[in-house]
């Protein structure tokens, strides 16, 4: 499978991330870089304060709407 990863937050994320993108490869998925070349995608965040909730539940709703658009 084809997976976009985004990071959002801090550099503990960063980190995350590329241990997920590590594992997921190691799987025999595929990381890609751009969300339309996905066939899922993956966000990581955190939800300590409530502005980086609000941005997260923004950005799953814009990744929502371009996986309706491609279909």
């Amino acid at each position: 499978m084809k997976i976009f990863c985004l990071t959002l937050g801090c550099a503990k994320n960063r980190v995350d991330s590329e241990c997920l993108a590590g594992a997921l490869d190691a799987a025999g998925h595929t990381v890609v870089p751009l969300v339309e070349e996905a066939d899922c995608a993956l966000v990581n965040t955190c939800g300590f304060i409530r502005p980086a909730v609000e941005e997260s539940v923004s950005v799953i709703l814009d990744l929502e709407e371009l996986k309706k658009n491609k279909s």
